[in-house]
């Protein structure tokens, strides 16, 4: 708990939350890395190619998942999660239920990821401020409703989640808003938040872009899961350009060169 007190998110550049999975049925790498041995294989990979974060997930979330039981949760995370907070990058956890967040943030991780924004489980903000780690508090619904006014919605639902944390103490200065691209929304509602990303940083917290290889890059390209890769750079280009903090990406080599580039084109060249 005392590392994730410790732990403070850098300003001075975006940063790149690579994506973990130890599960094996998330909806683009389901499988690959649910071995304890591929996952450090895979969080070494990600952190040589420049990730600054890894975001490690025992469950699915994809639309249509099975709910997974939390000793279940669990039982994926333990063999692997020491391993991956010892290689020293600073480390996420993905998960809605508290004891999870509770056990990971025990064992070194210092953000807690929460698809349902601290409104799913009544224990988790709790659990988040008991640890003093950072909270990402993503905008999520249960069913997507094409004619309903997703801006609003996300305000409304942020608001939620920001009294949530602050009742339980968690400072403002470890909360971090993610609008859910992905998550009860429609393509074009998705587009929209995309598009209007920058009207979202009046709640005055970093914001979290993460669209790797979702439905809306597919829809758009015509592409499969795994050639979404140049659609994802694009959106989380944009979201960065936008005012977005962090990006969550499978492809961290790719993301962290973007970023590096981005970061170019913000500094005054001598041409001599």
């Amino acid at each position: 708990m005392a590392k994730a007190a410790a732990y403070r998110l850098p300003t001075d550049r975006p940063q790149v939350m690579g994506i973990l999975n130890v599960t094996p049925d998330s909806f683009s790498d389901g499988g690959q890395h649910a071995v304890p041995g591929a996952a450090l294989a895979h969080a070494r990979a990600m952190i040589d190619k420049g990730a600054d974060i890894l975001d490690i997930g025992a469950e699915s979330t994809r639309p249509n998942s099975v709910p997974v039981a939390q000793e279940e949760e669990w039982a994926r995370l333990a063999p692997v999660l020491e391993d991956v907070v010892g290689l020293g990058t600073p480390v996420s956890i993905d998960t809605y239920k508290a004891e999870i967040a509770r056990r990971a943030c025990a064992a070194g991780a210092v953000i807690v990821n929460d698809v349902w924004g601290l409104q799913k489980d009544p224990a988790m903000a709790d659990a988040v401020a008991e640890a003093g780690a950072f909270v990402v508090m993503m905008h999520n619904r249960a069913g997507i409703d094409g004619d309903l006014d997703i801006l609003g919605d996300i305000d409304s639902f942020f608001e939620t989640s920001m009294e949530l944390a602050s009742r339980a103490g968690i400072a403002r200065e470890k909360q971090i808003l993610d609008p859910g691209f992905g998550f009860g929304k429609t393509i074009d509602q998705n587009f929209l938040v995309l598009n209007r990303l920058d009207t979202l940083k009046k709640h005055g917290l970093p914001l979290l872009a993460g669209a790797s290889r979702k439905r809306m890059i597919g829809a758009v390209l015509g592409a499969d899961i795994e050639d979404r890769l140049y659609g994802s750079l694009a959106v989380h280009m944009t979201a960065l350009l936008k005012g977005a903090a962090i990006v969550r990406a499978h492809d961290v080599g790719p993301h962290a060169d973007c970023v590096r580039m981005l970061e170019a084109t913000s500094l005054e060249r001598n041409p001599n």
